[in-house]
């Protein structure tokens, strides 16, 4: 025989008509027709409140159930997006590692840059020149043309060194360079016995720059190219202007020696 199963609420409403069924007689009389409909509404009522509360507590564990699968599916959803910023996060902190890398390259070749920009640049600014007791400036290509013609005179290439120091005047004629450089090609002229060319740029020097510190001993040459052109008269007075202009010179004293032999 089949054993039926009974809910609780049903077990209950079961158990409460079978304790009216087994009264006896005598007492079951008592309950009148009213009455126990009643009860058994009220039963049912029960056993119905019992089932509804059933019912919402199944309700409520299938949408707890939800929620939690539902918050499980949220919770991986977060984490795949945690790790997907995590790995953005990483992307970017290399990518600003190479810009800071990129930058601070940058940064150094435009040092370079400005550096070499400054070093041409004072190629051409002018720089303070000290020559023969004469402060001036100039530019540094005139500083090093004349100081390139000088050491061809110092070498001995006379010739060599009387073109250069021509070229320089006619390149740089306001130069500073240009007292000394007419000096200096005097005495190229006077090594190669080209003496009048020699006593002109000499003259051109006195004339300029009389106070510069190698006039006497330009006046000097002058007289010594006269000599050797054998004009000992024009010679004798040259040597007698320059020992009243520059009696204080060692040339003035080379000058009166010279002045005791051509007498």
């Amino acid at each position: 025989m089949r054993t039926i199963s009974l809910s609780s609420p049903l077990k209950a409403l079961a158990a409460v008509m079978l304790s009216v069924a087994l009264l006896p007689t005598g007492h079951a009389a008592i309950f009148e027709d009213g009455e126990a409909r009643r009860a058994i509404l009220e039963m049912r009522q029960r056993v119905d409140g019992m089932q509804l509360s059933q019912q919402r507590s199944a309700e409520e564990v299938r949408r707890l159930s939800e929620e939690n699968a539902q918050l499980r599916r949220s919770l991986l959803d977060l984490q795949g997006q945690i790790d997907t910023l995590r790995t953005e996060q990483s992307t970017l902190r290399g990518q600003n590692e190479q810009l800071l890398r990129d930058a601070a390259d940058l940064q150094r070749r435009q040092k370079d840059i400005a550096q070499g920009v400054d070093e041409r640049l004072r190629q051409f600014e002018p720089v303070k020149v000290t020559l023969d007791g004469q402060e001036f400036q100039a530019d540094p290509a005139e500083k090093k043309d004349f100081e390139a013609a000088l050491a061809v005179f110092r070498s001995g290439k006379f010739p060599e060194a009387g073109a250069a120091f021509a070229a320089f005047v006619r390149q740089y004629p306001r130069s500073g360079f240009v007292p000394s450089a007419r000096f200096w090609l005097g005495n190229a002229q006077y090594a190669t016995r080209d003496y009048k060319e020699a006593i002109g740029n000499f003259k051109l020097m006195l004339s300029d720059a009389p106070a510069h510190a190698r006039a006497p001993e330009a006046a000097l040459s002058i007289a010594n190219c006269q000599i050797e052109l054998k004009d000992t008269r024009t010679a004798r007075k040259t040597l007698e202007d320059l020992v009243r202009a520059y009696p204080q010179s060692e040339a003035a004293v080379a000058a009166k020696e010279r002045l005791s032999r051509l007498k």
